[in-house]
């Protein structure tokens, strides 16, 4: 499954980008977030390994991040591998005429066992829940909103 989302962000790209690339900023903006460990390679550089861990209602969910590609200010690309999915997901930050910065994010969802019946009967599920970080990922960037607060 595939599909390619975009945001328009009223922030100069500097500014998008130095946030977005935050650790420390993705618990503002990605509900459920508790941690991230970094398990090898150079932190925040390409082929750099980390533990991301979530919880999702009364479940923990632990995936695997590898940044693919950094070529920062201009995309990071990575892959998220967690039980049965796998995720590629490229990142874009386009500088527009006004000052603002378009986030355009392209992402390729695969799967395995039970995961395949879901991603069949629910494919909207995983493309709602990357519209809602981008959202969430907006309202902190332009107004310092952060999930923590709902």
């Amino acid at each position: 499954m595939e599909y390619t989302l975009d945001i328009e962000i009223k922030l100069p790209r500097n500014e998008v980008v130095a946030k977005f690339d935050s650790e420390e900023n993705m618990k503002h903006w990605q509900k459920g977030f508790v941690s991230m460990e970094h398990l090898s390679g150079e932190k925040r550089k390409t082929g750099a390994i980390s533990k991301l861990t979530y919880r999702m209602g009364k479940r923990e969910i632990e995936m695997i991040e590898t940044i693919t590609m950094l070529d920062l200010p201009d995309a990071i690309h990575l892959t998220f591998d967690a039980k049965n999915v796998y995720n590629i997901q490229e990142n874009y930050f386009e500088e527009l005429h006004d000052g603002n910065t378009k986030w355009i994010s392209k992402n390729e969802f695969r799967f395995n066992g039970f995961m395949k019946v879901m991603g069949f009967l629910i494919p909207g599920a995983f493309k709602k829940q990357s519209c809602s970080y981008m959202e969430d990922f907006k309202a902190f960037a332009e107004k310092g909103v952060s999930v923590l607060d709902n």
